[in-house]
């Protein structure tokens, strides 16, 4: 199951940050995090209007907020939030790349490596898309550090919702309200820079190529089912065994899960690169990134409600397409 997990500062236009996929065995250890700063100083102003409106695509798209779609009683105004007439959003900090991102490449206090107030990044985008659905301009909405830990710990929470590629399981669901999915996770390949495999542009490009993942992951399951390869597939007790083997060019790729190749190509890796990423079909088995609110949120079939809207108006598709596939150098193979 997935565990978040750190890495170095690096260019959004590299494959930057990973987890652990649906049934992955060992993960890479994670850095120590950075203590979270006094609550006064965590909470940072979203941009201006005019600011976020060109901060991303998605988040454009979802600036007039659907009423069809709905509830008045979940629209500013009406949505019982921790301020009157504010969305107070809660995530980790560092903010690592690519689900968020700066244009200068220093963020502004007290924020790391990216700026969540921006709207540029995934998750960035994400939530002012989630916030515009509820009628909540981009001044209207505040950003708080919160540790990844505390973020589903039980208890009271500073934060009407967070996000921190924080993935769905039902241990942790017993603490707190997770919402519907936003981001089903996808598998992808991660080879070594210029080596044949690396020019790959469909699913079937990749059958003639030997690729290797850890022993019972989801990983395996893919390289098995859906790129079904004509080379026996090499399997290994951890990822970082993997890893090793790539190295040394007894396989041409990795197959691993998205999160995890953004971290292996930033952190674990030199000279590798993400090949692509297979199609995700979303399913009620199928990893997911939730928003976690606090148990029993009144804000939690609101926030349920919006994802539904961003799924139907195609926001949340142009999002992940935007950040996930195209900036992060991650593009989805098709067959």
């Amino acid at each position: 199951m997935h565990t978040r997990i750190r890495l170095l500062a690096v260019p959004l236009t590299a494959a930057l940050l990973a987890g652990c996929g649906a049934g992955a065995t060992a993960s890479p250890a994670a850095p120590t995090v950075a203590p979270a700063v006094t609550p006064a100083a965590s909470v940072v102003p979203a941009p201006s209007a005019a600011a976020s409106a060109v901060a991303s695509p998605g988040q454009a798209a979802s600036a007039a907020p659907s009423a069809a779609a709905i509830s008045a009683s979940c629209m500013m105004g009406q949505a019982q939030t921790l301020s009157s007439g504010k969305l107070t959003i809660g995530t980790d900090n560092p903010a690592y790349p690519p689900y968020f991102a700066t244009d200068s490449g220093t963020p502004p206090k007290p924020w790391k490596l990216g700026d969540p107030t921006n709207g540029q990044g995934f998750e960035s985008a994400v939530a002012y898309a989630v916030a515009g659905k509820l009628g909540f301009g981009a001044s209207d909405v505040v950003w708080t550090v919160v540790p990844f830990d505390n973020s589903y710990a039980p208890g009271q929470k500073p934060f009407d919702f967070y996000l921190a590629q924080v993935s769905y399981t039902s241990e942790r669901a017993q603490a707190v309200d997770m919402s519907d999915g936003y981001y089903f996770v996808a598998q992808s390949v991660v080879a070594l820079k210029g080596d044949p495999i690396t020019a790959a542009k469909s699913i079937s490009d990749l059958k003639p190529f030997k690729l290797g993942a850890a022993q019972g992951t989801t990983a395996y399951t893919a390289i098995k089912t859906v790129v079904a390869p004509t080379a026996p597939i090499s399997v290994y007790s951890t990822n970082d065994a993997a890893i090793q083997a790539l190295k040394a060019k007894q396989i041409d790729g990795i197959v691993t899960d998205l999160p995890t190749a953004f971290y292996i190509t930033a952190a674990q890796l030199d000279n590798s690169v993400i090949v692509g990423q297979f199609p995700v079909t979303p399913g009620p088995n199928a990893e997911h990134f939730s928003l976690v609110l606090a148990k029993g949120s009144p804000l939690t079939s609101c926030v349920n409600q919006a994802i539904s809207a961003l799924k139907a108006d195609g926001t949340l598709d142009q999002v992940t397409k935007e950040w996930l596939s195209d900036k992060a150098s991650a593009p989805v193979l098709q067959p």
